[in-house]
């Protein structure tokens, strides 16, 4: 994990917040890394957290072991399949290669109308400001449409992530 304290303390208060709102957590399963601080915050305040992981990588023992409910598929392409129908809506913490991936395939899947639900970039220290840029280049320069840019919303505070993805 990055030495940058902010993730794992905005992961920490993301997970209290959805505990505190009654939102319950979908994510990859892990028990490492932000999606795993996540997990044991919105349990600790309440919320059930359930998980969806690989056989190959539960088989590593990165599989949370202290979940609500822990469901193994197949692959990784499984995964997110699983993941994506069984959410209300999509987070993407700072993250690394695994998160763009599956960033990018909601925004496209959303983009492509098999997917209807928000999608909030957490700009966690102005972590997702380049993704920002370069989203808003592949526009301007015409290869997504303007409406490219309602695909998702960035929130730059994690109070403003629940909001944003249940809006009132």
């Amino acid at each position: 994990m990055p030495p940058d304290g902010r993730y794992p303390e905005a992961a920490e208060r993301l997970g209290t917040l959805m505990g505190e709102a009654g939102v319950d957590l979908v994510y990859g399963g892990g028990h490492i890394g932000l999606m795993g601080i996540v997990a044991d915050a919105a349990l600790a305040a309440g919320s059930k957290a359930i998980g969806v992981i690989p056989t190959a990588l539960n088989s590593r023992e990165v599989g949370h072991l202290g979940l609500s409910e822990l469901i193994v598929v197949a692959d990784m392409h499984d995964r997110k399949k699983r993941m994506f129908e069984l959410s209300d809506a999509i987070a993407v913490l700072p993250g690394g290669l695994g998160t763009l991936d599956e960033a990018f395939e909601a925004i496209t899947l959303r983009q492509l109308r098999y997917f209807d639900k928000p999608i909030v970039l957490v700009d966690v220290a102005g972590f997702w400001q380049p993704l920002v840029r370069l989203l808003d280049h592949i526009t301007d320069t015409g290869f997504v449409p303007s409406q490219g840019r309602a695909l998702y919303a960035v929130a730059s505070r994690v109070e403003d992530v629940i909001p944003a993805c249940f809006p009132a």
